[in-house]
């Protein structure tokens, strides 16, 4: 069986990656929840599902799925959601999760995560899609708030309306990116913690904090890419604060690195600046 930790008290864990394997092994005491992902795994071999369940009975584990597209007028992969099943039954994980995205349509694989047109329609296909899941899993995910560039063209509702009304509608927890919130913002014009704040915050249950960088922007000026190769900005952490103030739930935050790494001291202090973000909050 899984570990257990206190469900009444706010967690801050890192996101699993072999390049930063040996230093979570060495430094357990520190971490308080793993994420893997999911897709990484479906295909995996006995003993690297044995090695994935060993790591769970010493450390709480979540599985994030990547390539399901739930956000979309079109039903979900019942394979993808299947092979989900199979991994959280097999590896005793104590949640999963996904993204607002899709990935795929007409048969045709997009490549990355992408903003649907945030209509009435797309929220309606993913409060459907979130039901079949969680049919097949045998539990509600957590569904993630994603980055974009761009505005989704023809959309019809903003995105804390369109986020807000797939988490109502779906009866589901919320994983909320800070930083894809503050890069949308930012790249929208707006203010983040006003966003922030229009957002279903009673109903976040987990947190991925990263970083990106600047890029040229067609036309001139620039947009903040969100590409987890970056320490977490000052900005994000403030969010973090922002948040624990106004979400008296118990949070667990994920540190999120896909590249560029720093040494593992650099990677606990992240840790620790988002411990520090989350008691500044608690104690305002």
């Amino acid at each position: 069986m899984a570990v257990s930790q206190d469900a009444t008290r706010d967690r801050v864990g890192l996101g699993w990656r072999g390049e930063l394997a040996a230093g979570i092994l060495s430094n357990l005491a520190r971490i308080d929840v793993l994420e893997v992902i999911a897709d990484d795994y479906y295909g995996a071999s006995r003993a690297g599902i044995s090695a994935l369940r060993s790591l769970a009975r010493q450390v709480p584990v979540s599985l994030h799925g990547v390539g399901m597209g739930l956000a979309s007028t079109i039903p979900a992969d019942p394979r993808r959601l299947h092979a989900m099943a199979r991994l959280m039954q097999a590896v005793q994980a104590e949640s999963w999760s996904e993204h607002l995205s899709f990935v795929r349509a007409g048969g045709i694989e997009i490549g990355h995560l992408a903003a649907p047109p945030r209509t009435q329609h797309s929220a309606a296909g993913a409060i459907a899609n979130i039901a079949l899941a969680t049919r097949i899993v045998g539990s509600a995910p957590l569904m993630e708030n994603i980055a974009t560039l761009v505005q989704p063209p023809a959309s019809t509702m903003d995105e804390a309306e369109w986020v807000a009304q797939i988490i109502h509608g779906a009866q589901v927890p919320l994983l909320l990116d800070l930083h894809n919130l503050y890069a949308n913002a930012v790249n929208a014009g707006e203010a983040p913690q006003e966003l922030l704040l229009r957002l279903p915050l009673d109903r976040v249950g987990a947190v991925h904090l990263s970083g990106g960088h600047w890029i040229e922007a067609p036309g001139g000026g620039q947009r903040l890419l969100d590409d987890h190769l970056h320490d977490v900005p000052p900005e994000v952490f403030d969010l973090l604060t922002v948040l624990a103030r106004h979400a008296p739930q118990p949070l667990t935050v994920t540190v999120e690195r896909d590249g560029n790494y720093p040494s593992f001291e650099h990677v606990l202090g992240q840790l620790e600046s988002a411990r520090a973000a989350l008691r500044a909050g608690r104690n305002a």
